[in-house]
């Protein structure tokens, strides 16, 4: 878990980067994790061979909602937590592209922005984070997103 901080120092970080996770590996068992539970069985997610023969990447691709899955696991460890909160939550995705496929066995990682952060109610707070995912290696990212947190204030 990110380091702890208290909400008025946290208000005065909109504008700045909160954090950059560590680097985190999505492989074929992750792949074909997904497409089970999703049932998206595309030869593109899960044949390397066919996909190594049949287009560009040299290989399997990550589904993109599966790239986009990790962030909360990237988030966990980097993003600071507040003071007081009795839980927060991951209120949503305002805005997401997908840019760049993360072939199997690529490493990638998140970077994080806080944007903006507007109380809702003396015990509400919603975070809009702008969310990058780079890939290792790569010049584009595999995706950018501004992230929803609402925190919510005993």
């Amino acid at each position: 878990m990110g380091a702890a901080m208290n909400l008025e120092d946290y208000l005065k970080l909109v504008g700045t980067e909160l954090g950059v996770s560590e680097w985190h590996t999505i492989d074929q068992k992750q792949i074909d994790a997904f497409a089970d539970a999703t049932e998206d069985f595309q030869f593109i997610h899960i044949d390397p061979e066919r996909a190594k023969r049949e287009t560009p990447f040299g290989g399997t691709i990550a589904h993109g909602f599966l790239s986009l899955s990790v962030l909360p696991k990237l988030a966990y460890a980097t993003m600071p937590t507040l003071n007081g909160a009795a839980m927060s939550i991951n209120y949503g995705f305002d805005k997401i592209r997908f840019l760049t496929p993360v072939r199997a066995g690529k490493r990638v990682r998140a970077r994080f922005v806080l944007s903006e952060a507007t109380m809702k109610s003396p015990k509400e707070l919603l975070a809009r984070t702008n969310t990058t995912l780079e890939i290792e290696g790569e010049p584009k990212p595999a995706l950018v997103a501004d992230w929803l947190g609402m925190h919510f204030f005993a």
